[in-house]
């Protein structure tokens, strides 16, 4: 078996929900021996978020839900009531032998248990502890709880999606949860490069109002510069033209014209010869002044094919273009299929006797990432994880 990148790192993963969760995963699938720390009888709110959820031998559902599935496998679980005197005592013997520690607890919510980062940071000294939460641990906002919704809204993405005429419209996926769980485990990384070098851990602070602004990215710095509020364009790109969804004869088509040359090509290829060669549509910045007028003409040439002789054609020039797909599209694609984005992972309660996740997307040479343990039942590994961690035999 292949050494993995974080083999010999321990995590202990006090969080639930999303945000937390994605980034531990992420630690285990590059190798970290990750203890999920769950509420006695209740374990991660998000085993009940369903349907669907796995089916069981018996024909009826279990009480794992997909959504749970999807942010913690390669993880072991283990019930501790950290609001008992002797939960307490038992966190403080994992850290022992713990690297990093992750919660996504309201701020301040772990000091009543004796378990915040100043009242760890002296007898730790080594650990890495990173807190998850709405808004950050200061400001006016710190206090509140912060779900991912609220954030798109608060953060300006919900201000970006949407049609032009239309209402402000959330991402379809919990993104702001998901890139704060990524900036979280970029974090870590880079503070245990820094902890094997001085000896000395440290207190990272994650706020998904802030990860969410940090991804506006190009609409942001187009803020900054322009001061503009940017207009909502749909499926529309706001400094690029034609970089859109079309419709066509049949299905629609992504066009996403990245340069003069390839606008050339693609009004060659749709029988608007010459028209790259008008003054009002020859440049992109030209385009993008005169974008309705452009979007009108490629519009009314697409109707007269279906999307798939579109999409032949214009690939065979190099025009960037494509499908949207559903996701049963999705995973039938080959190249999908060919990329190995799906994982089945042998899971005891399931029917089937396996349940299907989501590959992890980084491929690394040396260290490929592997799938060792399957999204843990509530408690499953509490005999494992004494043993492994602090010697106790069964």
């Amino acid at each position: 078996m292949n050494t993995m990148a974080l083999q010999g790192i321990r995590v202990l993963d006090l969080s639930r929900i999303l945000a937390g969760p994605s980034a531990t995963q992420l630690l285990g699938d590059l190798g970290a021996d990750v203890v999920k720390v769950e509420k006695p009888g209740e374990g991660d709110d998000t085993r009940s978020w369903g349907p669907p959820f796995v089916m069981g031998k018996d024909g009826q559902p279990t009480s794992e839900s997909a959504y749970y599935l999807c942010a913690n496998r390669n993880k072991r679980s283990i019930e501790i009531d950290i609001a008992s005197a002797e939960g307490q005592a038992l966190i403080l013997q994992l850290l022992e032998k713990a690297d990093v520690l992750i919660e996504n607890y309201k701020v301040g919510g772990l000091a009543s248990y004796g378990l915040s980062y100043a009242q760890l940071k002296d007898r730790f000294p080594r650990l890495v502890y990173c807190s998850i939460t709405g808004f950050g641990q200061t400001g006016p906002y710190a206090p509140r709880a912060g779900y991912d919704f609220l954030i798109q809204g608060m953060g300006g993405i919900m201000s970006l999606t949407g049609e032009p005429n239309g209402e402000p419209m959330k991402v379809g996926v919990a993104v702001a949860d998901v890139m704060a769980g990524m900036y979280a485990t970029v974090g870590v990384l880079a503070a245990l490069r820094h902890r094997d070098e001085t000896g000395c851990g440290q207190h990272i602070d994650i706020s998904l109002l802030d990860t969410q602004i940090a991804w506006l990215i190009n609409a942001a710095t187009n803020h900054l510069t322009s001061k503009q509020d940017p207009k909502r364009f749909g499926n529309g790109h706001p400094n690029i033209v034609p970089y859109q969804v079309f419709s066509t004869a049949g299905d629609p088509i992504i066009i996403a014209v990245g340069n003069d040359s390839q606008f050339k090509k693609l009004c060659d290829v749709i029988g608007l010869v010459g028209l790259a060669d008008h003054p009002d549509y020859a440049t992109n910045v030209a385009r993008v002044r005169n974008r309705e007028a452009i979007v009108e003409r490629i519009t009314e040439a697409l109707q007269k094919q279906a999307r798939n002789h579109w999409i032949a054609a214009l690939e065979k020039v190099g025009v960037p273009c494509g499908p949207v797909n559903t996701l049963s599209q999705v995973f039938e694609d080959p190249h999908v299929r060919h990329r190995e984005m799906v994982v089945r992972m042998p899971h005891d309660a399931a029917a089937s006797g396996n349940v299907e996740v989501l590959a992890n997307p980084i491929r690394l040479s040396e260290t490929p990432v592997q799938y060792r343990i399957t999204p843990p039942m509530r408690n499953q590994h509490k005999e494992e994880v004494l043993r492994d961690w602090l010697g106790r035999k069964p």
